[in-house]
Order: structure tokens, then C-alpha cells, then sequence
């Protein structure tokens, strides 16, 4: 199972950008989905989860601003980022809980990260 993360870039502060994340292999469930991010010199923080109802939860830093959604039949979750702020700045990782596969169950798994660069 892998995880691919796109949509990363450089914006203007007030600015938007759109995550993607999808989900490969022989994938006939996850549990959750979500969004962390990791700024420089920080550990690595929850922005947003989705679960398999699409009941969301958001980082009190991004609410409001930032939308996650899913797409169960494509194994797919995305961030909505709007009014993009300095602080928003830094390397955006999804995830995924409790996937199972035809072969196997993966308790959690990692996308590769995708930088998110807001200049002010």
C-alpha cells in the first residue's frame, strides 16, 4: 500500500491550494484519513481526519480555513486550503488508519509529504 501526495507549492499569504492524496494497492477499506504537516525545527502536527462516515476533525489553527474531503471509491482524500497564512508553511503529509487489503491489514501508513510554502 502507498499513499501519493500532490498539489504542494508556493502561494501568496490570503492564497489557496488543493491536496490530494491517493491511496494504491489492493485496497478494499481504510478506516480514516487525514492531513499532518511538519514546519521546520516542529514536530509533526494533525491538520485535519476524515473518517469512513466523513466525520471530520480539524487543528483549532486551520478551522474555517481549510476543508477535508474523501473519496471512498477512489481511495482519495483531499485538503481544501484557503486564506493561506506564513504560518501555514510546511511540509504536508497524509495518512491513512486501519487499511485492508485482499493480502493483509496495515494498522497505518504514510504518503511521502508535500511542501507548502506561503511567502507573506
Amino acid at each position: 500500500v502507498q499513499l501519493q501526495a500532490s498539489g504542494g507549492g508556493l502561494v501568496q499569504a490570503g492564497g489557496s491550494l488543493r491536496l490530494s492524496c491517493a491511496a494504491s494497492g489492493s485496497i478494499f477499506s481504510i478506516r480514516a484519513m487525514g492531513w499532518y504537516r511538519q514546519a521546520p525545527g516542529k514536530g509533526r502536527e494533525m491538520v485535519a481526519t476524515i473518517n469512513r462516515r466523513h466525520e471530520t476533525d480539524y487543528s483549532s489553527s486551520v478551522k474555517g480555513r481549510f476543508a477535508i474531503s474523501r473519496d471512498t471509491g477512489r481511495n482519495a482524500v483531499y485538503l481544501q486550503m484557503n486564506s493561506l497564512k506564513p504560518e501555514d508553511t510546511a511540509v504536508y503529509y497524509c495518512n491513512a488508519l486501519n487499511v485492508a487489503t485482499t493480502d493483509k491489514g496495515y494498522p497505518e501508513v504514510w504518503g511521502q509529504g508535500t511542501q507548502v510554502t506561503v511567502s507573506s
